[in-house]
């Protein structure tokens, strides 16, 4: 895997527009998710008031994702996983100079609850949002901020919350 990195990285520094518009779309993504997060609490908030959906719905889709984002911080600090460029001492692409918390992802599980929880809004729109949270899992890799391990521990973390919470309790 150290191979894999080294040579992912000598190619998007041999392409700095690639690079870029990669950050780009990176930090697109993750507005994008959380916009649209806030978006759907409005909306059940709206509707909650108009009596439209019960309050439990808007609780549950504020309380999952909170609760999510909390215990995977927590793990992570605990784990205190060092990341590819504190590893492999290489610079990443998206300038970053945190240490250690690399496993799980933040990004990537609280991307992967959020589609989660806009599943749970609409299934259309959470499974839209579920291929946004594999391409933040992706960018994150690309950019050399998390191990693939630590985007796949994200999705899976912030998914299986979600399943939790959103269905099975």
């Amino acid at each position: 895997m150290e191979n894999w990195y080294r040579r992912k990285d000598a190619w998007l520094r041999a392409r700095p527009a690639v690079s870029r518009a990669l950050l780009r779309v990176s930090r697109a993504l993750t507005l994008l998710v959380y916009a649209v997060y806030i978006g759907g609490m409005a909306l059940l908030l709206a509707e909650a008031i108009a009596g439209v959906r019960p309050w439990q719905q808007l609780i549950r889709f504020v309380l999952v994702p909170a609760v999510t984002f909390l215990a995977g911080s927590a793990l992570r600090a605990r784990l205190n996983a060092p990341r590819p460029y504190e590893v492999l001492q290489l610079p990443p692409i998206a300038h970053k100079d945190t240490r250690g918390k690399s496993f799980p992802s933040r990004h990537v599980f609280s991307a992967a609850v959020i589609s989660a929880a806009l599943f749970y809004l609409h299934p259309w729109l959470g499974t839209v949002f579920g291929i946004v949270a594999l391409l933040q899992a992706a960018g994150r890799v690309l950019l050399g901020v998390h191990w693939l391990r630590d985007v796949l521990a994200g999705l899976a973390f912030g998914w299986l919350c979600g399943l939790i919470g959103f269905w099975l309790i």
